[in-house]
């Protein structure tokens, strides 16, 4: 077994509505994986695609191979805080090598099979499916996708588990990793049109989908602005309480009548202005909550 390598590991505490951008940053300054922390010290390893961590106060942290020149960072990442809030000081970065750990390792054995409803399962592509005659997702996210353990994830798949699928046609706006379409062509859908404004995930979906043994043409993965304006059975969109509002004409408008919606992504705060939104164009059903997060399901009239 070859040595694990060492890790350079730059920590920057910053606000929780900078942590796009400084995630941007860190990835666009040779960065191989970002994690954040709140204050708690309680890691989100896969923050949800296009998601800003809801806490006070944030720590992004940015794995680096420990030959990485230290010195070119920082200067890198004190130039792109100029150019972006050049009205703020510098926040506290501090950066250490991790010697003879292998984090992406003791990740990949931290990660195991989750059951979501009753024939669900998703599983990283390491290790055996637990019930082999199940509904079994195989999904090797990476670590900048969601994998199901986010509790806005979990509410996606239980709602897609329970619904009948079969030869259905299903938008996943803002499909990330591709969990949800996947799940759902897998559950019995004929054909998911995934939507994300990131071509990674674009690429991460079309890569899970090849994982998953599916034909191609079962999923095809778009831009917004090239999303094909199709009408279908069912509509998924796990993404932020602002642009659920924002969207949702085009969401709306991509669902038949009688067609069947599941938003996520939200707070149980933001229920009431989902709903007041939504209303507009469904029959709304009552709000499912875990863990402070919320899915709001319905049916277009």
């Amino acid at each position: 077994m070859e040595n694990p390598m060492p890790w350079l590991q730059i920590k920057i505490e910053i606000t929780p509505e900078r942590s796009e951008q400084y995630e941007d940053i860190l990835l666009a300054a040779g960065c191989a994986a970002v994690t954040f922390e709140d204050t708690k010290d309680h890691p989100i390893f896969e923050p949800e695609l296009g998601t800003t961590p809801l806490w006070s106060h944030t720590t992004i942290t940015g794995l680096f191979d420990a030959s990485h020149d230290l010195q070119q960072t920082r200067k890198f990442i004190d130039q792109a805080h100029q150019q972006l809030f050049a009205d703020s000081p510098m926040p506290s970065v501090k950066a250490e090598i991790l010697e003879d750990k292998d984090w992406e390792r003791a990740w990949m054995e931290n990660y195991h099979p989750m059951q979501f409803g009753n024939r669900l399962w998703v599983c990283p592509s390491w290790r055996e499916a637990p019930e082999p005659d199940a509904v079994n997702l195989m999904l090797d996210p990476g670590l900048a996708f969601g994998t199901g353990t986010h509790p806005t994830t979990a509410l996606c798949l239980n709602w897609l588990d329970g619904e009948v699928l079969d030869g259905k046609q299903v938008v996943d706006f803002g499909c990330g990793s591709g969990i949800l379409g996947i799940a759902a062509l897998l559950l019995g859908a004929e054909h998911v049109t995934a939507i994300d404004i990131d071509v990674q995930a674009l690429q991460a979906t079309r890569d899970n989908l090849q994982r998953n043994k599916l034909a191609e043409s079962r999923l095809d993965a778009w831009l917004p602005e090239n999303a094909p304006a199709v009408e279908v059975d069912y509509l998924v969109a796990n993404i932020l309480a602002g642009p659920l509002i924002e969207l949702a004409p085009i969401i709306a408008s991509h669902l038949k009548t009688g067609g069947r919606l599941a938003l996520s992504g939200l707070l149980s705060n933001q229920a009431q202005d989902i709903v007041d939104t939504y209303s507009a164009w469904f029959e709304l059903e009552p709000v499912v909550e875990k863990d402070d997060w919320i899915r709001v399901t319905g049916t277009k009239r």
